[in-house]
């Protein structure tokens, strides 16, 4: 199981651990820079707002490509009344230059 990082001020535009790059996929997507082991927070990609119809994405959640076999899944990480932050969890340990992707059907 996923250890969420839990502070609401935590914030990282792009962890450490992973780049942009171009995709065979789509466009740019993200990419690891060392192994990432599973289960792992690697931070905020989608951010709900009451004032705004739909999500804010973070440079993180705006890159990611979608998979109908992906390494990453999205995890409610904060929720109060209308304010709600989805964290990307790995599913896999994932290798050094693999794209991260998401199910967006799920």
């Amino acid at each position: 199981m996923a250890r969420l990082r839990y502070d609401r001020f935590y914030y990282n535009p792009l962890p450490e651990e992973v780049t942009l790059d171009n995709s065979d996929i789509d466009g740019i997507g993200v990419f690891a820079l060392q192994g990432i082991e599973e289960a792992m927070d690697l931070g905020s990609t989608h951010i709900k707002v009451p004032m705004i119809a739909g999500f804010i994405r973070t440079p993180l959640g705006g890159f990611l490509n979608h998979s109908e076999e992906p390494n990453c899944c999205l995890v409610l990480s904060q929720d109060w009344d209308d304010y709600k932050v989805y964290n990307l969890i790995t599913l896999e340990r994932i290798e050094r230059g693999e794209e991260l992707t998401l199910d967006y059907n799920l």
